[in-house]
């Protein structure tokens, strides 16, 4: 299976028009335009009876202690583990592509509607979710895409992968409100194939 993104090129920098947030000189970071990219594949497996996309930052800080601080980074050697950003299942198997801006366009305080999304696809809840648990302006459940915003202080330029899996069920089981693990557990054993682009972003002026 082959995965194609309008405007990530594998590897390289992610657009800001697909971030949560974008390098701001005086606050650090303000939020972006936060559209889902355009997603298209081909090459699928006979048998396919619908898809799953994740996508997700291998390289959020375990720790906090540092992140988004004055006057320091976030070390270069921190343990690092993934942060989800789009968790979508129950696409047709009919489906080959995915329109810019389809599921997010904009951010939506307190998070967009779920699990419901369109046509028929169920949308899990990000990580935002917890990110922003303890916001009075932010807090909420946060389904479907929300795109990259790393710390602005990282040592490191994160990466983002962005994964279709074909599926031999045509639902996956998942129920309520569902994570991108939860979706990993529920798939396993019945990907007939997957593909993957990694894009990268930073905030941090000195790695840009």
């Amino acid at each position: 299976m082959k995965l194609t993104i309008t405007g990530i090129t594998e590897g390289q920098p992610i657009p800001a028009d697909f971030a949560l947030c974008v390098p701001d000189p005086d606050t650090h970071a303000t939020f972006a335009p936060n559209k889902n990219p355009a997603l298209r594949w081909d090459d699928v497996p006979d048998g396919t009876r619908s898809f799953a996309v994740l996508c997700w930052d291998r390289t959020v800080p375990t720790a906090g202690d540092d992140v988004n601080q004055e006057d320091r980074e976030v070390p270069e050697d921190l343990p690092r583990t993934d942060f989800f950003h789009w968790v979508l299942v129950n696409l047709s198997s009919a489906a080959r592509s995915i329109d810019e801006g389809e599921f997010s366009d904009g951010v939506t305080a307190r998070g967009k509607d779920g699990p419901a999304g369109p046509g028929g696809t169920r949308q899990g809840l990000n990580d935002y979710t917890g990110w922003f648990t303890g916001d009075p302006d932010m807090e909420g459940l946060y389904f479907g895409y929300d795109g990259p915003c790393p710390p602005w202080n990282d040592s490191l330029i994160h990466e983002y992968l962005f994964t279709v899996y074909a599926l031999d069920v045509a639902r996956c089981e998942v129920d309520g409100d569902f994570t991108g693990p939860d979706v990993r557990r529920a798939i396993d054993g019945h990907v007939l194939a997957e593909a993957t682009v990694m894009g990268t972003y930073t905030l941090n002026p000195r790695l840009r």
